[in-house]
């Protein structure tokens, strides 16, 4: 199968791939029984034409592609297998001849899991830094519940102000004709939000309940929506309610109401120790995060593009993935929040390039330290998923190579063993 293997670049290889005649023979038997039905030869019944006669018809190749996409997926990860590559994305693969007598011959580029080199992870040095709880935060928590026990209530001695929630109706329309997400129906929404374009909020305020009226805005010139973007447009408005936010004041009687505790200087207290512990969370994830930053910074290695690439799209597929929970799409997010996919991808980009910098380094750090995960941690991990999506963790075992899941524990358990050893001093 597999007829010569060529370095051409760094993390990038060439393979030359050949079936032979014999093999290509039968799979273009099979292609033939497959499709004979579907071919008309003058004088046979459908399916009984003898597959020369079809290909005196319609040419030698006229089986060709059924058979080489039927061979192509084993043909190409038993080459690639042999080459003892480890890809990163799919190679890119072209046919360079196929023929009776010479079977198929591909060429197959393959862009593979760089070789790294990393430096002792072995007493990193960082420090830790926990934030004092003020006054302030203390007040800014507890605004945050007073809002929680707030109220709404409908306000109509006065035009719309910011900071309300008004009720609307509106349509879009770019000269004289409607575009397509330019609509809704008894839509709420909190004036100075900026959760719609530029200029359209603003634009609602000091008109009272019942106004019909015109908003006039322009989309950005970088909005997701290429035909929109830029674009001068009118949406009529009807405003159906004003709301206004009424937020109770903070008292004993508010304390007893809302929580366990029988006064305001209990319920400070409290919150006072919540966020100290936050603040000691926070601290701990502050001192992860600087570790793993090290951890980067001593990796070495020339790391392929679509890993980066690769990464991104996961990205944004777990949001979309999140968002559909929450009734949206990505489309729909892109067009509230004014982002394209371009700048969406750019956001997530230094994210996605120290995620797959990480996970190269501490892979590396398992196979120069031997660092293993056992039988019966990797079962345990297999229930665990099981548990999470309910299901048996026999079942899981089915999506997951026992290989893979075994890396990701020996992962784990190289994050204690640097997180461990490091040499963390308080500020």
């Amino acid at each position: 199968m597999l007829k010569s293997k060529n370095q051409v670049e760094t993390n990038k290889y060439e393979l030359e791939i050949e079936v032979s005649p014999e093999v290509f023979e039968e799979a273009v038997q099979k292609a033939y029984l497959k499709q004979k039905s579907k071919i008309t030869i003058p004088g046979f019944r459908p399916g009984k034409a003898p597959r020369k006669m079809i290909e005196t018809q319609y040419g030698e190749g006229v089986f060709y592609e059924e058979a080489v996409n039927s061979i192509y997926g084993e043909t190409i990860e038993e080459a690639v297998h042999e080459a003892e590559l480890t890809l990163v994305a799919p190679p890119e693969v072209e046919v360079t001849d196929v023929g009776k007598d010479i079977g198929v011959k591909f060429k197959a580029v393959c862009i593979t899991k760089p070789v790294v080199k990393i430096g002792d992870c072995k007493g990193i040095k960082v420090t830790k830094t926990v934030n004092p709880v003020t006054d302030e935060m203390i007040d800014h928590e507890i605004g945050h519940m007073r809002e929680r026990n707030s109220r709404s209530v409908n306000v109509d001695d006065r035009a719309a102000q910011n900071g309300d929630d008004v009720v609307i109706d509106f349509e879009g329309f770019r000269d004289g004709a409607p575009f397509e997400g330019g609509k809704a129906e008894k839509y709420t929404l909190k004036l100075g939000s900026n959760q719609f374009i530029p200029g359209f909020e603003e634009q609602i305020v000091g008109h009272s309940v019942g106004d019909e009226f015109d908003i006039n805005v322009s989309f950005p010139e970088d909005y997701h929506a290429k035909e929109l973007a830029g674009a001068p447009v009118v949406f009529k408005i009807k405003l159906h309610e004003i709301r206004l936010t009424e937020i109770p004041e903070l008292d004993d009687d508010f304390v007893k109401d809302t929580t366990d505790f029988e006064t305001v200087d209990q319920l400070k207290e409290d919150v006072k120790k919540h966020l100290e512990e936050h603040a000691e969370e926070h601290a701990e994830q502050e001192v992860e995060g600087a570790i793993f930053d090290s951890v980067i910074e001593k990796l070495e290695g020339e790391i392929p593009e679509v890993m980066y690439e690769n990464k991104v799209n996961e990205m944004i597929e777990d949001l979309a993935h999140r968002l559909s929970h929450q009734g949206l799409d990505l489309n729909t997010y892109l067009q509230f929040t004014g982002m394209t996919e371009e700048s969406l991808r750019e956001t997530y980009r230094a994210q996605a390039e120290k995620q797959v910098k990480l996970r190269l380094a501490l892979e590396q750090y398992v196979a120069d330290n031997g660092v293993a995960a056992t039988d019966d941690e990797i079962e345990e991990e297999y229930k665990k998923i099981g548990e999470q999506y309910n299901m048996p963790a026999d079942d899981v075992k089915k999506y997951i190579r026992k290989e893979d899941l075994g890396l990701d524990v020996a992962v784990s358990k190289a994050v204690d063993e640097i997180k461990a050893a490091a040499v963390i001093e308080n500020a």
